[in-house]
């Protein structure tokens, strides 16, 4: 067989995945006086409009984490940005990210306005199918998105990894005000999510009407996709490998069902 040929031989048997250009950048934004600086990433194989995810980092800020999901997006052929809630520069570490992550939690005006700005910019991106939107946000972010939902922002999907659920004193989902369809991803053992909280939402969903399911993973505590988070779940925060592979199928298939794929 002359090279040519074994080469094309070859690339026909590699996964779409494994073809895909990847191009990535970062994307400085403002929101109110606040100058944020987001990550981009789409494959520039794909041609055209596609359906967009919109990514919500955890309590640290954006960090390779969140990276490295939107490369596995942009790998699926999704067009996705990871939003900066915090500000350029500003990654912080515990205990100082638990006060950072508080500001916005105790003003979620504040984390509404920070919110938006991320998905305007992906809404405005020229490969962004503007009917084919999602959000998902893991920990700080995974209560982000379902703020996102909360405030009635014209999406077809939020998916919470791991999130809290509570709303913030007056802004609760209104009756027939959440036209997202919600998706919450949550370890059954999460100590900093407990079950009246999770009853609490429930609740909340009901009364708004809202298109919402709940799929918890038994033994799994919080941070279950995170492997920063180490690997010991008495501390209530731990990496479980089942839990991160199950969520991750839950949210494809969801997205092929809001995404009519």
């Amino acid at each position: 067989m002359m090279p040519m040929m074994k080469l094309l031989l070859f690339l026909s048997m590699l996964p779409a995945a494994a073809c895909a250009a990847l191009v990535e950048r970062t994307v400085a934004y403002e929101q109110g006086d606040a100058t944020l600086e987001g990550f981009h990433v789409y494959d520039d194989a794909r041609n055209g409009k596609r359906p967009a995810v919109l990514i919500i980092h955890q309590w640290t800020g954006l960090t390779d984490y969140e990276k490295l999901r939107a490369r596995m997006l942009a790998g699926m052929g999704y067009n996705v940005f990871a939003a900066d809630i915090y500000g350029k520069g500003i990654r912080p570490q515990p205990p100082a990210a638990g006060k950072e992550a508080g500001k916005y939690k105790g003003d979620r005006d504040l984390y509404r306005a920070r919110l938006a700005a991320g998905l305007e910019v992906l809404r405005n991106d020229e490969r962004t199918d503007p009917r084919r939107i999602a959000a998902i946000g893991y920990c700080f972010g995974g209560t982000g998105v379902l703020e996102l939902a909360r405030s009635g922002a014209g999406i077809a999907g939020v998916v919470s990894f791991h999130g809290g659920l509570g709303a913030g004193d007056g802004h609760a989902a209104t009756k027939g005000g959440v036209p997202a369809r919600i998706l919450v991803l949550h370890g059954a053992d999460d100590p900093y999510v407990p079950f009246s909280e999770v009853e609490g939402f429930w609740k909340e969903m009901q009364a708004a009407g809202a298109d919402w399911q709940i799929i918890t993973y038994p033994n799994a505590v919080h941070a279950f996709t995170q492997k920063m988070a180490g690997d010991d779940p008495s501390k209530g925060a731990a990496y479980d490998a089942t839990a991160d592979r199950r969520s991750w199928r839950h949210m494809q298939a969801f997205f092929a069902a809001i995404f009519g794929e």
